[in-house]
């Protein structure tokens, strides 16, 4: 039903945000406005807050208004969120047309019908012939909690028993067969039951209402697995199996947050496991890949849900494919992410074999579009000549240029040709890398460069500024560090041009004016003097080539001022270099072993 745009104004004007918000979740005032714990994702401190016209969560990016609201935390569509909010609010409705009353009323029916065949499903599931479709859960390790918690049944011999059922609630055979629950015959007319010796799993909506079925052949037959055709209330593009368990996710606080992502996984099955092992947010495409209107669908739920996929050819097709149907629709506030299982293992064989523990460190090492789309993009490489290094750019910028988003784009080209150009270019002249400040000169002389002279009396605030410092002369180690970067407790001056140069885009070649720009001239200057390294005269800056030096003296200085933090980082670092052996992983794991093993000697420098 479309509603007169000045109505939905109305109604966002009566309605005050913060008391629909506080039916689901504490609220508090915070000035003018008000602040929560996000009830979309799992937060202790509240990062959620409420305006007069909408709400925004800077901790997981969601965004709306309190129509919005309603439809996203109480699984609404937007004609029953607005009736529902008009109600609260005094308001009359706009009459709706005849045709839209029909169309109301049809629908209505056809709910109320899903409903009865899924009692009947039900009920023969308790019957002796069932035994083979519990035998056959029990057996995949599905406890009866679970079973009854997905509505699963069985659809019995399908020898008319569904159609006697239905009739004897006054329903017709058009009506039944319109539902999606008979097969349609050569001639056009309605002819037996579609779903016959199959373990049965409802397909819900939002609200939990039932608007299909899917069925798994038990015993010999075709196809394995059979869902229900689309019809007035299905179409299989725009809905996901699971949809409507995801409204309560959010409402689990005392868990590891991960176990409230967004998962998208491949079957019924799937979804079912993992929601046994705890991981309540997992959901199935009904036999076709990821659709944008179903993308669309768990935005609304989370601005970064996480896609599952195997590791083997067919699984990086589909996770390509996942990944290039997304592209024009991302935001910087609506992205995705991605994880891949080992070949030949779905989510219930992993979490069996290998134990929840494990596909919680999955989760955890999540790939991001940009990751998969570069990944991807070179895999498909057949070798390395000039022609496939052209192509491969080619594509990269063609990647980018498929992201509506024009700020996004700018940042995805960015990304891909960065690693482009290091993967391709910068190991064959690393030797001879220039920073912005200029040209390359010998690694004794960096050295000889980069030994400070201590003051006493400010030894800590010193080593504060020679790591702001290296950051300036190096940029590009910045990538490297900025885990441990941001765990700092730095003052005040020091804090600020830490955000700035977090910030600092890795194409940009002049760094100077780049500070200039945002007014950090005067605050560098004071910090590179008092870091007192002999390199801060500038006639030098052309003489420091080697971002490997400034990385592992980063690492030494960082050792002084938290050693246990930097026995963590080594830890983290053995970590990813077990889990990704390469030469980058490599390089940043002698470079925080070293400066360790030099602070534990009581050396200044190395």
């Amino acid at each position: 039903m479309a509603f007169d745009q000045r109505f939905l104004e109305e109604l966002r004007q009566r309605i005050p945000l913060h008391s629909i918000i506080s039916r689901k979740v504490k609220v508090a005032r915070s000035g003018r406005h008000w602040k929560a714990c996000c009830p979309f994702h799992g937060e202790k401190t509240p990062s959620f807050y409420i305006y007069d016209d909408h709400f925004h969560c800077y901790g997981c990016g969601v965004h709306g208004d309190v129509i919005s609201f309603v439809m996203q935390n109480e699984g609404r569509t937007f004609n029953e969120a607005v009736t529902e909010l008009a109600a609260l609010a005094g308001i009359e409705v706009p009459e709706q047309t005849p045709q839209q009353k029909q169309r109301q009323e049809q629908q209505h029916n056809l709910y109320e019908l899903m409903a009865a065949a899924h009692e009947y499903y039900l009920s023969e599931f308790q019957t002796n012939k069932a035994k083979i479709a519990r035998d056959y859960l029990l057996d995949r390790g599905i406890t009866p909690q679970t079973i009854r918690h997905f509505g699963l049944c069985w659809s019995g011999d399908g020898r008319g028993g569904l159609i006697q059922y239905l009739r004897s609630k006054e329903y017709s055979l058009e009506m039944i067969g319109e539902a999606g629950l008979l097969r349609k015959q050569a001639d056009g007319q309605w002819g037996g039951e579609l779903f016959f010796n199959r373990v049965m799993y409802p397909i819900c909506d939002r609200r939990g209402r039932v608007i299909a079925f899917g069925g798994r052949i038990i015993g010999e037959g075709q196809p394995k697995y059979l869902n229900s055709p689309e019809t007035p209330l299905f179409s299989k593009r725009r809905i996901l199996f699971g949809l409507n368990h995801l409204s309560s996710v959010f409402s689990r606080k005392d868990i590891d947050p991960l176990f409230n992502t967004i998962l998208v996984v491949e079957g019924y099955m799937d979804v079912i496991a993992l929601y046994q092992a705890g991981f309540h947010g997992a959901v199935a495409p009904l036999g076709t890949a990821l659709t944008q209107d179903q993308l669309a669908l768990l935005w609304r739920v989370s601005s970064q849900p996480v896609l599952s996929f195997d590791g083997d050819s067919a699984g990086r097709r589909a996770m390509l494919h996942a990944a290039e149907e997304a592209l024009p629709i991302l935001t910087p506030e609506q992205t995705l992410n991605f994880i891949t299982l080992p070949e030949g293992e779905d989510p219930d064989s992993f979490i069996q074999n290998k134990g929840v523990n494990a596909f919680l460190e999955i989760i955890r090492h999540k790939l991001s579009p940009s990751e998969i789309l570069y990944n991807l993009s070179v895999d498909a490489m057949t070798n390395r000549s000039p022609e496939q290094r052209a192509a491969l750019r080619k594509r990269l910028t063609s990647i980018a240029e498929q992201i509506k988003d024009k700020n996004l784009a700018k940042e995805y080209r960015k990304v891909l040709l960065d690693r482009f150009y290091e993967q391709f270019y910068s190991k064959n002249k690393q030797s001879n890398y220039q920073s912005p400040y200029g040209k390359k000169q010998n690694d004794k002389f960096n050295e000889h460069l980069m030994r400070p002279v201590f003051q006493k009396d400010q030894v800590e605030y010193q080593r504060m500024c020679i790591l702001i410092a290296l950051l300036i002369y190096c940029p590009r180690i910045i990538s490297s560090v900025e885990d441990a970067l941001c765990r700092l407790d730095l003052p005040e001056e020091l804090s600020k041009l830490r955000e700035i140069l977090l910030d600092f885009p890795l194409d940009c070649d002049n760094i100077n004016s780049y500070l200039q720009e945002r007014n950090m001239i005067e605050v560098t200057k004071k910090i590179l003097s008092h870091s007192n390294l002999t390199l801060i005269n500038h006639n030098n800056y052309d003489k420091i080539n080697d971002f490997g030096l400034f990385e592992k003296q980063w690492w030494h200085y960082y050792g002084w001022l938290n050693i246990h933090e930097l026995e963590n980082q080594v830890t983290q670092a053995q970590q990813d270099w077990i889990n990704c052996p390469d030469e980058e992983h490599q390089r940043t794991l002698i470079a925080r072993l070293n400066a360790l093993d030099a602070v534990k000697r009581g050396e200044i420098d190395v």
